[in-house]
């Protein structure tokens, strides 16, 4: 295919992407406002985001094998459908609740898009070109991470539009996503009568919402060490032994466990899920910094995260093109781990007196170290598969990457609200305020209706808090790190994912035999003597 060709076939799936990045990002700097307005707690502030994270995570892996299966242009456009729904039913959301369960049908689409799209991309674009769309791929990943803040900030700060509208601005580039692939993306139709092992992906689906659920509920809603955490872990580990059991035995599995022989595959997949700890537990979470603890509106929230940003936009970019046209990646994964590790460890410094200055060059580190390393990682492991493994393989990486994310989402969500809490109570003691029910009120505050000195507790709890939840994402930033060291730096393959299946498809010729037995060679003859007659290599002189 021609570069021409594949834009216009990957204009659909970078309107998809972006519709699902927008749709995380445009909540961010709402998310403050909307858990205020529905009167809802720190824990559900945690649980909107984590919703979508979860149900994104399990269902990734069940994506990816209907991708195997079915058109995988009909899957994207039910992904985008899916989206939709879940984009209406958030924006008339009455409560809470509703919100989130509108979150999880959001994930469900997400989840389908985020798998798809690099599948589709791996099927049309040999490895060795493909460094420079996903440097494209990543380009569309900042601009969504951009736009969101952005317009979620103008959305909620206009009277007449309001947090609702974060929702229904997505509905339209969803729904010239569908119309878009319906155009230009031109694919085989895949028939395979193969029946999908569905007790293997209930029970995946089953075991990991049950861990999930427990990360994100544990320390809040109960007790880190209580009947709770035993029943709910208990329970996730005995799903995921059985579903190892079941996928074992199946003859489709969802995830080919085969898979993991693979050194690349089983590296790139740790690497992923360490950087999914690092990249989304460290950032989810800046938006409410820079609105809580240093006070702006949403609008300038977005802003401020534009170093972040344009880190990951120029790095991703940058480092795409330079792939592309030198073949070599392992750099750029190794300085990516290297300079994200840094970006972390120093953001784990800022408190609600950090100058924006030193703040922004801390963003725009953690954004380099991100964009050099997130899509390449998956790169190197579509690279070093067989073509009929792409979709298992982009599959897990994107699987364990949301994975990461989620457990570090809700981990320290949970860890934020008891560090505030705790800030809090010794904010009001030193100040000699009543502490109101213990200090551990769960309720995300409205900062325009709170009295100086009280304000100015509760930012130094939130500023204090964002910090420390940077510090302890730093060290699995440095296990992604070490997983990126291993990997082995293997050519990039110079035809696309398409063309590489129907070579392995290919039925084997056999070697044409010439003579039914070869006669022992003479006395005196030399029994390894060859002739170099054409027709006749490797046949003994007779």
């Amino acid at each position: 295919m021609s570069n021409r060709q594949i834009l216009q076939a990957m204009s659909g799936l970078m309107a998809g992407m972006f519709v699902a990045i927008l749709a995380g990002t445009v909540v961010a700097n709402a998310l403050p406002r909307i858990i205020a307005d529905l009167g809802a707690s720190q824990s559900s502030y945690t649980w909107v985001v984590t919703s979508e994270l979860l149900a994104m995570t399990a269902t990734v892996p069940l994506w990816g094998k209907l991708a195997d299966l079915f058109n995988q242009k009909l899957l994207l456009q039910l992904s985008l459908g899916l989206f939709v729904v879940g984009s209406l039913v958030a924006g008339f959301s009455q409560d809470v609740v509703t919100l989130i369960v509108s979150r999880v049908i959001q994930g469900i689409g997400a989840g389908g898009l985020t798998a798809l799209a690099q599948i589709v991309m791996a099927a049309i674009i040999p490895p060795r070109r493909l460094g420079k769309y996903a440097g494209i791929f990543g380009a569309v990943f900042a601009v969504g991470t951009v736009a969101g803040p952005l317009i979620g900030g103008v959305l909620v700060d206009t009277s007449w539009l309001g947090w609702r509208w974060c929702f229904f601005i997505g509905v339209p580039f969803a729904l010239a996503g569908i119309v878009l692939l319906q155009r230009t993306l031109k694919l085989p139709t895949v028939r395979r009568e193969v029946r999908i092992d569905w007790t293997g992906a209930f029970l995946i689906v089953a075991g990991v919402s049950a861990l999930l659920i427990w990360t994100s509920l544990a320390g809040n809603s109960f007790d880190w060490a209580s009947w709770q955490t035993a029943a709910l872990v208990a329970t996730g580990v005995v799903l995921l032994v059985a579903a190892v059991y079941v996928e074992s035995k199946a003859a489709e599995p969802v995830i080919p466990l085969d898979i993991f022989r693979n050194r690349t595959v089983s590296l790139t997949t740790l690497a992923s899920f360490f950087v999914g700890i690092a990249m989304f537990a460290g950032t989810v979470f800046l938006s409410q910094y820079f609105q809580i603890s240093l006070g702006k509106s949403p609008t300038v929230a977005g802003l401020m995260s534009l170093p972040l940003i344009g880190g990951l936009l120029v790095s991703s970019t940058v480092a795409g093109q330079i792939i592309s046209a030198t073949g070599k990646w392992k750099i750029y994964l190794v300085s990516g781990a290297v300079v994200m590790t840094a970006g972390l460890g120093l953001l784990s410094t800022i408190d609600a007196d950090t100058h924006f200055g030193l703040l922004s060059l801390y963003m725009a580190l953690m954004g380099i170290g991100v964009g050099m390393l997130m899509q390449n990682l998956v790169l190197a492991a579509q690279n070093d598969v067989p073509a009929h493994e792409l979709g298992a393989a982009t599959s897990v990486l994107s699987f364990f990457r949301s994975l990461g994310g989620t457990i570090g989402t809700s981990v320290l969500g949970a860890i934020l609200a008891n560090r505030v809490a705790s800030e809090m109570a010794k904010g009001l003691s030193e100040s000699g305020i009543p502490v109101a029910g213990g200090g551990h009120g769960s309720a995300v505050p409205d900062m325009t209706k709170l009295p100086e000195p009280m304000k100015n507790i509760v930012e130094h709890a939130y500023g204090v808090a964002t910090g420390d939840l940077f510090l302890i994402a730093t060290p699995f930033a440095f296990l992604g790190l070490l997983a990126v060291l291993f990997i082995k730096e293997k050519p990039l393959k110079t035809t696309s994912g398409m063309e590489r299946l129907a070579a392995e498809e290919a039925p084997v010729e056999a070697p044409v035999v010439t003579s039914a037995a070869v006669p022992a060679p003479r006395n005196g003859a030399d029994p390894d003597a060859q002739d170099t007659t054409p027709g006749t290599v490797g046949l003994r002189k007779d």
